[in-house]
């Protein structure tokens, strides 16, 4: 006997529904605090420590501030990546593992309603953990944004493109290892060579033109301007080049949710 997929339903906007998950994706990371908002702002304090600080001390300035200043907007950005793709990919799956996903299926939630609720939800942890990490700048080395509007859009459209990811993934994976296939071999790699710790002026020009190959240099060049007010490409591309690649990756985890891809054994 064949069985068709499941599909979420497709009410009318059901914003309670909607509110409801979003709150409990918060509720959710303050209830893990020590694994979701901690870990990424020691890791930061390190890095401004041992890269900022220390290192940093023997190279004079990189677009125009000193190192540790230059290295805060990209440090802001691995935390983002990391948290937006890491939660909500695990919160998905966690939820298919122990069936309570499933209680979605039987609400009036639309699959807008539900990709919205996760992709919010991580949104909020994202900012959470952006502005943690800016108020460190501002304390430890006296950096601070210059341009608040591309420093929120930017930190959205990532939150947004990770976030989407993390949800596909959460719905492909069959274990929780599978789950760190993109991290490691693809999101932690790029992320590391996009410019977090070095300036695309600094490479040799091979390497610069590969750098446009790589997505992650669009988010970290985009908000390292809303710091510095220089980038090594026009905000305008990379923010074109990010919200491209947030749209596409929304309407995937959309149609996927539509499905109902795996969101019932």
């Amino acid at each position: 006997m064949t069985t068709t997929p499941t599909r979420i339903k497709t009410s009318s906007f059901n914003g309670v529904a909607l509110w409801t998950l979003v709150k409990r994706e918060v509720i959710r990371s303050l209830k893990i605090i020590n694994q979701v908002i901690w870990p990424p702002i020691i890791s930061t304090l390190l890095y401004v420590f041992v890269f900022g600080l220390a290192l940093g001390s023997r190279i004079q300035s990189v677009q125009g501030v000193s190192y540790a200043q230059f290295l805060i907007p990209g440090l802001i950005m691995l935390q983002s990546i990391d948290s937006s793709y890491g939660e909500c990919s695990s919160s998905v799956f966690q939820g298919r593992f122990m069936n309570s996903i499933q209680e979605m299926l039987i609400a009036p939630m639309s699959a807008f309603e539900v990709v919205a609720g996760y992709v919010l939800g991580s949104l909020a942890r994202t900012y959470l953990i952006a502005v943690l990490i800016t108020l460190l700048g501002a304390v430890l080395v006296h950096t601070w944004p210059q341009n608040w509007v591309l420093y929120l859009g930017v930190l959205t459209l990532v939150s947004v493109l990770f976030s989407s990811l993390g949800l596909i993934f959460g719905l492909i994976a069959e274990k929780f290892d599978h789950l760190a296939v993109l991290t490691t071999f693809i999101i932690t790699p790029l992320t590391f060579v996009g410019g977090v710790f070095t300036s695309a002026q600094m490479l040799p020009l091979v390497l610069r033109r590969l750098e446009l190959f790589n997505p992650i240099f669009y988010t970290i060049d985009a908000f390292r301007r809303s710091y510095t007010g220089e980038s090594y490409l026009s905000p305008a591309v990379s923010v074109s080049a990010i919200a491209l690649l947030s749209a596409v990756a929304l309407a995937i985890a959309l149609r996927m949710v539509a499905s109902g891809y795996k969101l019932r054994s």
